[in-house]
């Protein structure tokens, strides 16, 4: 399917006139920073960050009042990922819309959350303020998902590392 497809599937899906959802695509293509020209282009064109701008795209396409976001930037490089993630900003500041992250990256889930849960094994086991999981974590499997993220700063890393390394052996089998 063409990107044109692509976006207008879901409007046409809900009634939106053909001539109204040709506007509001290329309205969307526009927020996420797409050319116009990728409308008449194929998916497999784009690299991996402009396929989840497409993707957000749809996604924002009915104006949601909730979005689940299930690890929405785990194969793009930390330029693409902060880029993507930035997406998500503006249409929740404008219409208010909800997103729940699923991410095993607290880095990313701190940059684009306001409030954190953590599951292991299928419970919750911490939550709070973003902020207050990812600076202050208290269950051992969240301080392993902190320690695990990778980082720039090598002096940081090798701290993540002596902390991963200081944390008890945790049974991830059958989680």
């Amino acid at each position: 399917m063409k990107i044109r497809d692509i976006l207008t599937e879901p409007l046409l899906a809900q009634g939106v006139r053909k001539e109204e959802a040709q506007q509001r695509i290329r309205d969307l293509l526009d927020r996420v920073a797409m050319p116009s020209d990728a409308l008449d282009r194929y998916s497999r064109e784009f690299s991996g960050g402009q396929r989840q701008r497409i993707a957000t795209a749809r996604a924002l396409a009915l104006d949601p009042m909730l979005i689940i976001c299930d690890e929405p930037v785990s194969a793009l490089d930390l330029s693409t990922q902060m880029r993507v993630l930035d997406l998500f900003i503006e249409p929740q500041e404008r219409t208010g819309v909800v997103y729940v992250f699923i991410s095993h990256d607290l880095s990313v889930v701190r940059h684009v959350s306001h409030r954190v849960a953590v599951m292991y094994r299928g419970e919750i086991v911490e939550t709070g303020p973003a902020i207050q999981v990812t600076d202050h974590p208290q269950h051992p499997y969240t301080k392993r998902l902190w320690a695990a993220n990778l980082v720039a700063d090598p002096t940081e890393q090798a701290k993540r590392r002596t902390v991963r390394q200081s944390l008890p052996t945790m049974d991830l089998t059958n989680a």
